[in-house]
């Protein structure tokens, strides 16, 4: 069945590339209406075009653009209370004549809200009554009785996406800002974790210059991180890290005699409390290194791990 599969497939992206030509100012109006509006976008819509409103609403908030989904079903029971007179509206429907969107049309309009909509028919009853019209007309559905509704849906995503776009475009919508609205996500986490969050202070190994190698070893042991940062007041002079204990053994030396300073590497690598734990990664990765010596003002402040970072799912 690929061969059905790669005929859906190409068949959705040319009705896509044929959206571009039904782009009119129309669109550059609603942009500009939504970046000067005090209120939200209001997404509406019945059947699928409601699903892909939802997924609309949802890329909107998420990229900066205040934005609710009202079922059209609901807004004729009650739902239209949650309508503020500075929010805009915009209504998915295909065809544009269903008996809801029909009902709805004049209760939005006696409200005095922009309405907008998103359909396949210019000469549809709610394309004739709206403020805006984006257009999304294909050529057919992707099934073979060109009924279930499949790459007008596509349409009625990618237009909704763009729409998106050029409003975080127009918002200076930033990495920051959407870090602050995905917290809890990969990507948020890239964006905001600092080194400070993932330091443990139960975890945080430290000897001084003249520490035995044999405290040296308890200390790395006992703290779990793989390393111990080696002070002198409280300064960071170096670090010795399991591979450079399996070195010194290598070396046959008499380690029973030896302290921390005949061991340890110099110069290592320090990053500020407020270092992203995402640019920390990059380091490590680079210079090949599996943590790495975190400092305040200075001070040594602990140690962290690359798990540490991959633990809390940024790659």
């Amino acid at each position: 069945m690929t061969h059905t599969a790669k005929a859906v497939i190409t068949q959705q992206a040319a009705a896509i590339e044929g959206l571009i030509p039904q782009l009119t100012t129309d669109f550059d109006q609603v942009v500009s209406w939504v970046h000067n509006s005090n209120g939200r976008l209001v997404v509406t819509g019945i059947g699928k075009s409601a699903i892909i409103g939802m997924k609309i609403s949802a890329t909107l908030n998420s990229t900066g653009t205040k934005s609710m989904f009202m079922h059209a079903a609901d807004a004729i029971h009650g739902d239209l209370g949650m309508i503020d007179k500075d929010d805009i509206l915009i209504c998915l429907s295909k065809s544009g004549t269903t008996p809801e969107i029909k009902t709805l049309v004049p209760l939005l309009k006696n409200r005095g809200n922009k309405l907008v909509c998103m359909t396949a028919n210019a000469d549809s009853y709610l394309a004739q009554h709206s403020d805006a019209v984006l257009l999304v007309n294909v050529p057919a559905e992707a099934d073979p009785n060109n009924l279930a509704p499949t790459t007008s849906t596509t349409a009625q995503l990618v237009m909704g996406d763009a729409l998106a776009v050029c409003l975080m475009e127009r918002n200076g919508f930033n990495p920051e800002d959407f870090a602050r609205s995905h917290p809890g996500g990969s990507l948020g986490k890239a964006l905001s974790v600092q080194l400070t969050h993932l330091i443990q202070e139960h975890k945080k190994p430290m000897v001084q210059k003249n520490t035995p190698v044999s405290e040296v070893i308890s200390e790395i042991s006992a703290k779990l991180v793989g390393a111990t940062a080696v002070l002198e007041n409280n300064n960071v002079v170096g670090v010795i890290t399991d591979g450079d204990l399996r070195r010194m053994m290598q070396s046959k030396l008499d380690y029973t005699k030896l302290t921390a300073q005949d061991i340890m590497s110099k110069d290592p690598f320090l990053m500020p409390y407020t270092t992203l734990a995402k640019e920390a990664l990059i380091l490590m990765q680079e210079k090949e290194i599996s943590q790495i010596i975190v400092t305040q003002s200075d001070s040594y402040i602990g140690v962290v791990h690359i798990h540490d970072i991959l633990n809390e799912g940024i790659y």
